[in-house]
C-alpha cells in the first residue's frame, strides 16, 4: 500500500528553484521521492545535483517567467524528459520597493506579470495534463501580504493577494477533475528578497519581535508543507492557503 506522503513515481515542476524557497521546497520534494523539472531564468545546478545524491532524476529547464510565452513549452519539455507531470509549485517571484507615492507603472506591471499573469497561466498549462489524466497537484506561493496590506510593496501585495484568490476559483473548477490546488503563504524567511529586511536593524528587530517562534524562517521549513499538499494526504484538501509563518498571524 502506498504511504500517503510518498512521492516515488511523480514528476514535479518547481520554478524559481535555483535558491531560497524554490530550492528547499525542490529537495523536499526529490526527499519525498519526486523527479524534479527545475525551471528558471538561473539554471538551478546546485539544486539539481543534490536532488540527484537523493537518487531523484532532476531536469533543468530554462525559462523566463516575466511573460506567459514558456509555459507551454514547460510543460511539454516536462512531459517529454521525465515521462510525466503530477506536481506544480508556482513559485517564482519578485518584488519591488517603493512608496505608493513614488511607484512607477513599469515596477507595477514586471510584478503583476511574473508574480499573477505567469502564475495563472503556468498552472492552466499544467493543469490541461493533470485534467486529461484526472490527477495533479498545483500548490502557488503566496505570502503573508495575501491576507495582510504591507507598506512600499504595492504590486507585491496585489500580486499576492491574486494568488490567494486564483488559488480558491482553480480548486472549484478542477477539484472535479482529480487535481487539487492550494497555496503556501511564507511569512519572514531568509532569503535574496528579503536580504534588505534583514540588512536593516530597526526593521529586523522589529520583525522579529512580531514573530512568536522568534526567528526568521529558513526555506527549508517550507518542505514539509509542500510535501503534504503535493501528496495524497492531502486529497481532499482544496482552495486552503497554508500560512508557514512561525505564528506571525496568530499574533
Amino acid at each position: 500500500m502506498r504511504q500517503p506522503f510518498d512521492l516515488s513515481g511523480r514528476v514535479a515542476v518547481v520554478t524559481g528553484a535555483n535558491t531560497g524557497i524554490g530550492q528547499g521546497i525542490a529537495l523536499a520534494l526529490a526527499a519525498a521521492g519526486a523527479d524534479l523539472a527545475l525551471v528558471g531564468r538561473t539554471p538551478a545546478e546546485d539544486t539539481a545535483a543534490q536532488a540527484r545524491d537523493l537518487g531523484r532524476r532532476a531536469e533543468l529547464i530554462a525559462a523566463d517567467l516575466s511573460s506567459i510565452e514558456p509555459v507551454a513549452r514547460i510543460v511539454a519539455e516536462t512531459v517529454e524528459r521525465l515521462g510525466g507531470l503530477h506536481i506544480l509549485i508556482n513559485n517564482a517571484g519578485i518584488i519591488r520597493r517603493a512608496d505608493s507615492l513614488d511607484f512607477t507603472e513599469a515596477d507595477w506591471d514586471a510584478v503583476i506579470d511574473t508574480n499573477l499573469k505567469s502564475t495563472f497561466f503556468l498552472a492552466q498549462a499544467a493543469a490541461r495534463h493533470m485534467v486529461a489524466q484526472r490527477y495533479g497537484r498545483i500548490v502557488n506561493i503566496a505570502s503573508m501580504l495575501t491576507f495582510q496590506g504591507g507598506i512600499r510593496v504595492p504590486s507585491y501585495t496585489a500580486s499576492k493577494s491574486g494568488v490567494g484568490g486564483l488559488t480558491k476559483l482553480m480548486a472549484n473548477e478542477w477539484a472535479a477533475h482529480g487535481v487539487t490546488v492550494n497555496a503556501i503563504a511564507p511569512g519572514y524567511i531568509a532569503t535574496s528578497n528579503t536580504a534588505a529586511l534583514q540588512a536593516d536593524e530597526t526593521r529586523n528587530r522589529q520583525i522579529l519581535e512580531r514573530i512568536p517562534a522568534g526567528r526568521w524562517g529558513d526555506p527549508a521549513d517550507l518542505g514539509g508543507a509542500a510535501v503534504f499538499l503535493a501528496s495524497d494526504a492531502a486529497a481532499y484538501v482544496q482552495g486552503h492557503i497554508l500560512a508557514v509563518d512561525g505564528g506571525w498571524l496568530a499574533r
